[in-house]
């Protein structure tokens, strides 16, 4: 029975088609899908096709679909969707061919190969120092360099060629010169390929089996139910495919907890999906995919239901941030808590510094409980008086000491004795409960935006999991934490060390997004969460762009109006609502602009409501745009007064340490915000910009 499969390409270039386009695609190759079952698939052959194997479908009177039609097998895989001409000069102009390092399937555009060559020759002899000019032969063919694309690379002098020729040389093999160009050794880019050093190279002449090897760049269609969900979320399903560096942390075997590190767009989320996806297949008992905020979790839920091979395998995965997990286990046995507001905790700690006559603010008693007592399981005043205060900038004397375990004293007890709980007292419960018990609820943990939880919370998922194989698996990067948590993995009882790996390319933004961003962190000293440094250095992206857009106003009203004519050109421009993304620091300032493009018949929805985000442009502030991506994204507000803001901030006077943490924090919160573009960035602000800005506008 004939099968389809399309490769990762044409369901990108299909993500940016016009709906009614895609909407004719979709019916048309479902009906074609459907016939194929009867009477076999239709094609037309294709005169001077590059591949005889190519065959054309009609998609309407002016569209056509290249298909590669399969020797021996059923597996016709649709590469391209073009106009009719533009269709037929793809075909005769690209050919493909298998990877001798890889066996993956490869295309390449031979005509505009052919026409450049000469150029670059003539080119290269005016120059005296080639690109590759240290890398021999050996070195390249190694890496799937191969006769056709060698003589290219050995008249490239500078990176700008090599980018200008990323639209025509085989993916994977641009991808080892891009390697290379960046100062990687063979041996680093061939760990970055993900590949293993084969004895034998593979069969360049079967086709068929490249396709099947090339899990990483098509995908295998399961009848027009599959297509019509393939075909409604192009974007999303892509996300959820993997490069080979990813597959090979996903599928090894680790002897306890492990952990996976990378910038933004490096795929670690897609990383903890796909290894969350198998260890559900090799196990019977449960596996909980896991992180912090809810709104995340929906998005992580929503990677799990594309993967999920079988309803089983599915029922096998629980997913669900941590309070919430917290919550279920404390009401097994408790019942529901009675919480502790945020104003009546802040009234309690008042009521017990005036009681006492100290010396506190109410937020820094609050901030001691939480990263001093609560964070390394502080119980009398014999263990405080030895805690460790990292990160706690104001030094306290004995008799001080003394004054500040009286009052977190008196805080516990007046909660014991009035039966109130706050989140961490409901997650310290839990995790006492777990410790208790020999049979754990989990077999399996993968955890995603590690490092926004703080210890008790890591605390209760190693009490959730027993020690053993594949364990814990944890995703994460520093330079994205956007909340106050600061953790050492060894002191909570995790670790990792000789088990983590790091993704060092970014799939999501453009090198110039990225570049523009990564600045706003630059001279930043940001831990590892295991007693190191981390670093931003070889962060790279292989796709270019324009650069982000930076400009400022002389009032919020003249900000929020350009936002929204913006936000209209990229729909005007034939970008989904559902692909454009605004944040902004303040909940007021996105309030006016959600009114501002509502007042304009903008479909636009606050994130976490539960409108469809694909036909609406989605709006929240930068702590929600935490772990998803959009092709064009906003970052608004970014001035003087409200980045940072001031009440986010600790004194100095009053904890130095704590204010250079808030102010770190509020760089990363910036960041992330930023690098949730995939093509087009906007940042604006009125009246002064931010301080983090100052440098870059």
């Amino acid at each position: 029975m004939p099968k389809l499969a399309i490769a990762k390409g044409c369901l990108q270039q299909f993500g940016e088609l016009d709906r009614p386009l895609r909407e004719k695609i979709t019916e048309t190759l479902v009906a074609k899908f459907e016939a194929a079952t009867h009477t076999g698939i239709h094609m037309e052959k294709i005169a001077d096709a590059r591949t005889p194997r190519y065959r054309s479908i009609r998609i309407d009177q002016f569209y056509r679909g290249i298909v590669l039609a399969p020797e021996t097998g059923d597996v016709y895989t649709l590469l391209t969707v073009l106009p009719h001409d533009d269709a037929y000069a793809w075909a005769r102009r690209r050919d493909l061919t298998v990877n001798r390092a890889t066996g993956a399937i490869e295309v390449r555009d031979v005509t505009t190969i052919d026409e450049t060559l000469p150029q670059l020759v003539k080119a290269a002899e005016a120059t005296p120092e080639r690109l590759f000019a240290r890398v021999n032969d050996a070195d390249l063919t190694r890496l799937g360099i191969d006769e056709s694309t060698l003589p290219i690379a050995r008249t490239l002098t500078d990176t700008a060629q090599l980018d200008a020729l990323k639209p025509v040389l085989p993916e994977t093999q641009w991808d080892a010169l891009a390697g290379l160009a960046s100062g990687l050794s063979p041996e680093q880019v061939w760990s970055e390929l993900g590949a293993e050093i084969v004895d034998e190279p593979y069969d360049t002449d079967d086709l068929d089996a490249a396709v099947a090897r090339s899990t990483d760049r098509i995908v295998l269609v399961d009848g027009p139910d599959d297509l019509m969900a393939i075909f409604a979320h192009p974007f999303a399903l892509w996300r959820i495919y993997l490069h080979p560096t990813q597959q090979a942390v996903v599928d090894a075997t680790f002897r306890g907890p492990a952990r996976v590190t990378g910038g933004p767009g490096t795929g670690k989320t897609v990383v903890a999906l796909h290894r969350a996806h198998r260890l559900a297949q090799q196990t019977t008992e449960s596996v909980l995919v896991t992180t912090f905020t809810s709104t995340l979790t929906d998005s992580l839920h929503a990677g799990i239901k594309l993967l999920a091979t079988s309803p089983e395998v599915l029922d096998r995965i629980d997913v669900q941030h941590v309070d919430k997990l917290a919550h279920q286990i404390f009401r097994e046995r408790h019942g529901a808590p009675q919480l502790l507001s945020s104003a009546d905790e802040t009234q309690l700690w008042s009521s017990i510094i005036e009681r006492l006559e100290l010396p506190f603010t109410e937020a820094f008693l609050a901030a001691e409980w939480r990263h001093v007592a609560l964070a390394q399981r502080v119980s009398t005043a014999a263990d405080y008086l030895s805690a460790k205060r990292t990160g706690r900038g104001r030094r306290l004397g004995a008799n001080q000491k003394a004054q500040v375990w009286q009052a977190l004293w008196e805080f516990e007890d007046t909660l014991r004795e009035r039966n109130l709980w706050t989140h961490e007292t409901v997650c310290r419960e839990a995790t006492r409960l777990l410790e208790e018990r020999d049979d754990k609820p989990y077999r399996h943990i993968v955890v995603d935006e590690a490092q926004d939880l703080s210890p008790e919370r890591w605390r209760l998922l190693r009490a959730a999991v027993s020690d053993g194989p594949d364990d814990l698996f944890i995703a994460g990067d520093t330079h994205q934490r956007i909340y106050q948590s600061h953790v050492s993995l060894r002191e909570v009882g995790i670790r990792v060390t000789g088990r983590s790996s790091r993704l060092n390319l970014n799939y999501r933004t453009t090198a110039e997004i990225l570049g523009w961003s990564l600045q706003l962190l630059r001279g930043e000293r940001i831990d590892d969460m295991d007693g190191q440094l981390d670093s931003i250095a070889g962060y790279r992206s292989d796709v270019h762009g324009m650069p982000p857009t930076t400009k400022g106003f002389g009032t919020q009203s003249d900000e929020v109006g350009y936002v929204a004519d913006t936000v209209q050109a990229w729909l005007d421009s034939g970008i989904a609502p559902g692909e454009i993304g605004i944040a902004t620091r303040a909940k007021r300032l996105g309030t006016k602009v959600q009114d501002e493009l509502f007042k304009r018949g903008v479909p636009v929805r606050s994130l976490g409501k539960a409108k469809d985000a694909a036909d609406s442009v989605s709006i929240g502030s930068m702590h929600a745009m935490k772990g998803l991506e959009f092709r064009c994204m906003a970052v608004a507000g970014v001035g003087a007064k409200q980045v940072p803001p001031t009440a986010a901030i600790t004194p100095v006077e009053e904890d130095v340490q704590t204010h250079d943490r808030d102010i770190q924090r509020e760089r990363c919160v910036l960041f992330v915000a930023c690098t949730r573009a995939r093509e087009d960035l906007l940042v604006t602000w009125s009246e002064e910009p931010s301080p983090f800005l100052v440098p870059l506008v």
